[in-house]
């Protein structure tokens, strides 16, 4: 699916983009509209596949730690170098965490239970303890007030998915003596793909099972769960590429996280993200005329803690933070049950986490605008911590991006908006071994390839105008001087 001619026009003018170019250039200027139309989706697909074929050849997954990884690795680095981009694979610690036994028994009742990453071994012959359930609210298991009146000392707390970090739930559950935590799913379906962050952050043992199994146990009883894991320290890689023209202190820096988990191919989560990145670094090359300079992070480990993406930006000094005016990032662009949304860089849906750093909301306008002139009408998505946009904004880096939608279930009002079905998740095969181009939504993958080329362009061009971020200098240190207080 290509843009047609009246959306690259129309959005120009939304977004007052500038077309003029010097004459001694040796080509012209590239632009949001230009990069959009050169986009080809039949390229992204190809993308697809061969990360498909690259799991299926590695035992099902691309995961970090994995030949599957190491292997998607060498082919991003191969389309980056075939670009003519200069191409960097820092490495960052990555602890690999590895289970060989997880039961859980209650009341005689056998359940499916999927242990959390990281999380610790129970005792040998498995941890027998009370089943306690915490009453669910807005926010389940994610404040000590949760626990009032209950008595979890040395018991096994039952708590509900959402609202915080797994590792929050945990450590609150800690606090109050509990022995080990369970973590209901919020929707139909195992919990899988579940982290506490990693080994530090882990403390009591944690698994995660079904909604229904969830309801069926909160009359609580006596359970008995065995979680037999280990976790190696080992090694693994991001791979990071920057156009070798534009301003080296105004850098737009894209994103989208290279691995896998351990159960499915990934190719949604996140090959949609990483096949769209890669084909506007093919389209805009090494040396395009722009104002800005682009750089490219393909990141590993985000799915057991975002460790490749915050291992880079703690690796940074001050000033080569302040070189980066921008982080977008694009995690699932293709869902099954899509959804159209953009980061919620002003906090106007009122849920979960507050505004991005300065910024942000005018990122949010722009890939609004983008969405808006394809017909789509789109929805915010909160800041949740749960991408790699999240070690950027904890240092004041405005943020934004793309998403269409992963666990959570479509209303009935998106649904008539976009179509697909209501009340079921955006993406059925989330963290599933069915994440496969099969399940892939080619028009939302479309879409979201060209939108990603737009977005790009036009802030490699310019980082000014309303919808900007603030500038080198002294109005970009002002508006971080706060990040991280």
């Amino acid at each position: 699916m290509r843009m047609r001619a009246a959306f690259v026009t129309g959005l120009a003018g939304v977004l007052m983009l500038s077309g003029c170019s010097d004459p001694d250039d040796l080509s012209p200027p590239i632009d949001g509209p230009g990069l959009a139309a050169a986009i080809d989706t039949d390229a992204v697909i190809g993308d697809l596949e061969q990360l498909e074929i690259i799991a299926t050849e590695n035992g099902g997954n691309r995961a970090a730690g994995t030949p599957g990884y190491d292997a998607s690795v060498d082919y991003v680095v191969g389309q980056l170098e075939q670009a003519g981009l200069d191409v960097e694979t820092p490495e960052f610690d990555v602890d690999i965490f590895q289970v060989t036994t997880q039961t859980l028994q209650v009341s005689g009742r056998d359940v499916p239970v999927k242990a959390l990453t990281y999380s610790p071994a129970t005792p040998p012959g498995g941890l027998q303890a009370r089943l306690v359930p915490v009453p669910s609210d807005d926010t389940p298991g994610c404040e000590a007030t949760d626990y009032d009146g209950l008595d979890v000392t040395g018991a096994v707390a039952l708590v509900d998915r959402g609202s915080c970090p797994f590792a929050q739930k945990q450590q609150v559950a800690a606090d109050r003596g509990a022995a080990a935590i369970l973590v209901v799913n919020n929707e139909d379906g195992p919990l899988t793909g579940g982290t506490l962050g990693d080994k530090d952050a882990a403390r009591i043992p944690a698994g995660g099972i079904g909604k229904a199994d969830g309801a069926a146990l909160r009359q609580g009883g006596d359970a008995t769960l065995t979680i037999d894991a280990t976790v190696e320290s080992s090694k693994s890689r991001n791979v990071i590429a920057q156009t070798k023209t534009g301003a080296d202190d105004n850098v737009v820096m894209v994103g989208a996280h290279l691995d896998s988990v351990r159960e499915g191919p990934g190719v949604n989560d996140n090959g949609s993200g990483v096949a769209a990145l890669l084909e506007t670094a093919r389209q805009l090359g090494a040396t395009p005329n722009v104002d800005n300079a682009v750089r490219f992070a393909f990141w590993g480990g985000e799915e057991i803690g975002l460790l490749g993406s915050e291992a880079y930006v703690n690796g940074l000094d001050a000033a080569a933070r302040g070189d980066i005016a921008m982080y977008l990032n694009f995690d699932m662009v293709g869902s099954h049950n899509a959804g159209y949304l953009a980061y919620d860089g002003d906090n106007s849906d009122k849920a979960g986490e507050g505004p991005g750093p300065e910024g942000s909301a005018g990122i949010e306008r722009t890939f609004d605008a983008i969405l808006l002139q394809l017909g789509i009408s789109p929805d915010g998505t909160d800041f949740d911590g749960r991408s790699d946009y999240g070690p950027f904004i904890a240092v004041g880096i405005p943020a934004g991006g793309l998403f269409t939608g992963a666990d959570e279930n479509k209303t009935t009002a998106q649904a008539e908006k976009w179509g697909g079905e209501a009340d079921t998740m955006f993406d059925p095969n989330y963290h599933t071994s069915q994440d496969t181009l099969a399940n892939v939504d080619r028009r939302a993958l479309a879409l979201n390839a060209e939108a990603v080329g737009y977005g790009v362009g036009h802030y490699a061009q310019s980082i000014d105008g309303p919808n900007g971020v603030p500038a080198a200098g002294d109005a970009r240190t002002a508006a971080r001087a706060d990040a991280g207080k």
